[in-house]
């Protein structure tokens, strides 16, 4: 028997504002634990919320990127539950009316569309961090009340693989639309799966499982490709997919069960009574959406038709933020939008992956890549003398001119210049001009060596090459 997945997933992500959802404690990552809280967070009595506006518009964009029909009033409610995690006993989200419905996003596998449908996108707080421990545990309460939003897409994802390029997708305008970091290794973005599967061609849903605190997005895909695995052996062999919530063990590479997982819980939602509704002005709601930044899918579009640059590139050149903003910030110190993009994607990338680290972290900046090219360009230096340039300055940091300057590697262009050296060389190499006579090329080849090496690899390459047949052919012909 053949089966199908049927896959949803809800994606947790913090927005970067300045302050809290509903406080104005500050955001932060890596702080000393309950530093960055205050009374509201803590739930003193007497304390009452206030709506980040920030955190709003923040979710407005993200639904405007994916296409949701955006609720005009703001209404929140309270998720009743006794959990350490919430101070409050309660959590402040929306349920009856979320702020953004009905979206989608185009994913692409393997040269295949796909639509995934997006069920709905809810404000809400974070909890607080948990420290676990073998006969205690501790709290952390500066996550609490972070702003968040969730997004739920309907059960309409059918394998790992359209999981993973969703999230990488979604990640993508989160990051674009700046308003998280989405790192899923600090828990700024987090997932969790449900699955079920069913016999292919059956409409009714079977039993399904729940995935829990995964930390990656080819963890998210693992997971999927396992449980789906272990859900349809449970079926042949004539047993029942229990109803339950797991986690991925990455060293067992195997969901676990953690715990028995009933029907809904009933968490008795009702109004927030200390936030009325608030009702958005519809231009405010379009001037977000006319401010949205340029995403990653429309800046592939403008690289290829504008810039001339191959799909390939510049689908790889947008697959990264940073990557993308500093090729735009380079092209406008030089034009040379393919050279550009082959130094990103070439020597520049190769230095990030061996260094491990992020082109924010280095010494280049926009302003010097667009240096070395222009250099290369009017053939101040050539491109073999420009790698051994960007290599100073990666680790210096010095600007590009001045290290020419300093290691004496301006290229010699002046062509009675280099017709005096060449002579120099061939007065010197008489049997490379009768090999090149008797039609042995790779004379040539030796003789731009011998002329490299008496510049210090400093001449034309182009222009040697060139001048060097003529003078070739001038010694033969004079014969």
């Amino acid at each position: 028997m053949n089966f199908e997945q049927v896959i949803g997933l809800e994606v947790h992500c913090e927005l970067k504002t300045h302050s809290k959802m509903f406080s104005s404690s500050p955001v932060s990552f890596g702080e000393e634990p309950n530093t960055m809280v205050n009374e509201i967070d803590m739930s003193m009595p007497g304390t009452m919320p206030s709506v980040n506006k920030r955190a709003v518009e923040y979710a407005i964009r993200v639904c405007h990127a994916l296409h949701m029909d955006i609720d005009e009033l703001l209404c929140f409610d309270r998720k009743n539950y006794y959990y350490a995690d919430l101070p409050k006993g309660f959590q402040i989200t929306q349920n009856r009316r979320p702020i953004g419905k009905n979206g989608y996003l185009d994913i692409e596998v393997d040269g295949q569309k796909h639509h995934i449908a997006i069920e709905r996108l809810h404000m809400e707080e974070d909890t607080c961090k948990q420290f676990h421990f073998a006969d205690y545990s501790l709290l952390d309460y500066n996550r609490a009340g972070i702003p968040l939003i969730e997004i739920v897409t309907y059960p309409s994802i059918r394998n790992g693989a359209q999981a993973a390029a969703y999230l990488e997708k979604l990640r993508q305008i989160l990051l674009y639309t700046d308003v998280s970091d989405a790192k899923m290794e600090e828990g700024s973005m987090r997932c969790d799966v449900n699955i079920s599967i069913r016999p292919c061609g059956s409409e009714e849903f079977g039993k399904r499982t729940e995935i829990k605190n995964l930390n990656s997005i080819s963890n998210v895909q693992k997971a999927i490709e396992y449980e789906a695995l272990r859900q349809e052996k449970v079926l042949l062999h004539g047993d029942e997919v229990l109803q339950e919530t797991r986690r991925y063990d990455e060293t067992l590479k195997k969901t676990v069960a953690m715990r028995a997982k009933g029907d809904a819980v009933d968490y008795k939602y009702y109004c927030e009574p200390n936030i009325l509704p608030i009702r958005i002005s519809h231009q405010w709601v379009m001037q977000i959406k006319e401010d949205l930044p340029m995403l990653a899918d429309e800046r592939a579009q403008k690289y290829i038709n504008e810039y001339g640059i191959s799909t390939i590139d510049a689908n790889i050149l947008v697959a990264s933020k940073d990557i993308s903003d500093f090729f735009e910030e380079t092209i406008s110190y030089c034009q040379e939008y393919q050279l550009v993009c082959h130094w990103l994607l070439g020597d520049v990338q190769a230095y990030l992956n061996k260094e491990n680290i992020t082109i924010n972290e280095t010494e280049l900046t926009p302003e010097y890549l667009g240096k070395i090219i222009t250099f290369i360009q009017n053939e101040t230096i050539s491109s073999k003398q420009a790698k051994k340039v960007f290599a100073e300055l990666m680790h210096t940091g010095k600007d590009p001119e001045k290290i020419i300057e300093e290691k004496g590697m301006k290229q010699i262009s002046d062509p009675d210049t280099l017709s005096v050296m060449i002579h120099e060389v061939l007065d010197n190499n008489e049997q490379s001009i009768h090999d090149y006579k008797a039609g042995k090329d790779r004379a040539v080849g030796y003789l731009v060596g011998q002329i490299m090496k008496k510049t210090n690899s400093q001449a034309n390459p182009k222009l040697t090459h060139e001048l060097l047949i003529k003078l070739l052919k001038e010694r033969i012909s004079d014969e």
